[in-house]
C-alpha cells in the first residue's frame, strides 16, 4: 500500500517536472525591458499620499462660518473624466426624512482637517459621543479632551460659507434619469 502512494508521488512529480522543462527560455534583451517597464497601474500607496477616499467623504458633516451645522455630504458629482464638479448636500430633515438635497459646485466647500473648535461647553458633544451627566461636582478640575490623531485618508469636515436657510432656499436637487 505504501508503495503505492510513492509511486503515485514520484509519477506525479515527474509530470510536473516535465511541465516546467517544456516551457521556452526567454531572451535576456525580453527579460530587461520587462523589469524596466513601469507597471500599467501603481502599486505604491505612497504614490497616493494626500488623496482622500470619496467613500469617506460621503457622510460628512458640513458646518457654516459660524460652526453651526448645515448638513451632511449625500454624494459627490463628477464629470466622465472622474473630476468632481458638485458635492450634494442634505440639509434638514430627521434622519434622511424631509431632508432637501442642494447641489454646491465643488470649489466652494472647503474642506478641514481640524475638529470643530467649540465655543462654549454646552455645544461641545460630549466625548465618545456619550451624553454629558447631569450632577457635576464642586470644585472639580476640567481636562482638556485628548487630541484626535488626523486621520490622512479623509479630511474631519467641510466648510461652506452659507446659512441653512441659504441652503434650504435653493432648487432642490433631483436625480435625473435622462
Amino acid at each position: 500500500m505504501l508503495a503505492k502512494y510513492a509511486i503515485a508521488g514520484l509519477a506525479g512529480s515527474a509530470l510536473l517536472a516535465s511541465v516546467a522543462f517544456a516551457q521556452n527560455p526567454t531572451s535576456s534583451a525580453n527579460t530587461d525591458q520587462a523589469t524596466t517597464a513601469a507597471p500599467a497601474v501603481a502599486s505604491d500607496t505612497s504614490s497616493f499620499k494626500g488623496n482622500w477616499r470619496s467613500s469617506k467623504l460621503v457622510g460628512l458633516n458640513v458646518y457654516n462660518d459660524s460652526n453651526e451645522s448645515l448638513g451632511s455630504i449625500n454624494d459627490l458629482l463628477t464629470d466622465k473624466s472622474g473630476n468632481i464638479k458638485a458635492v450634494v448636500i442634505g440639509v434638514g430633515g430627521f434622519l434622511g426624512v424631509g431632508e432637501h438635497l442642494v447641489a454646491v459646485a465643488f470649489d466652494k466647500v472647503k474642506f478641514v482637517d481640524d475638529p470643530i473648535a467649540y465655543t462654549g461647553a454646552s455645544s461641545a458633544p460630549a466625548p465618545g459621543g456619550a451624553r454629558p451627566s447631569s450632577t457635576t461636582t464642586t470644585g472639580a478640575a476640567t481636562t482638556a479632551p485628548a487630541a484626535v490623531k488626523k486621520n490622512p485618508w479623509y479630511p474631519d469636515h467641510a466648510m461652506l460659507s452659507a446659512t441653512k436657510d441659504q441652503l434650504k432656499a435653493m432648487p432642490e436637487f433631483k436625480y435625473s434619469i435622462e
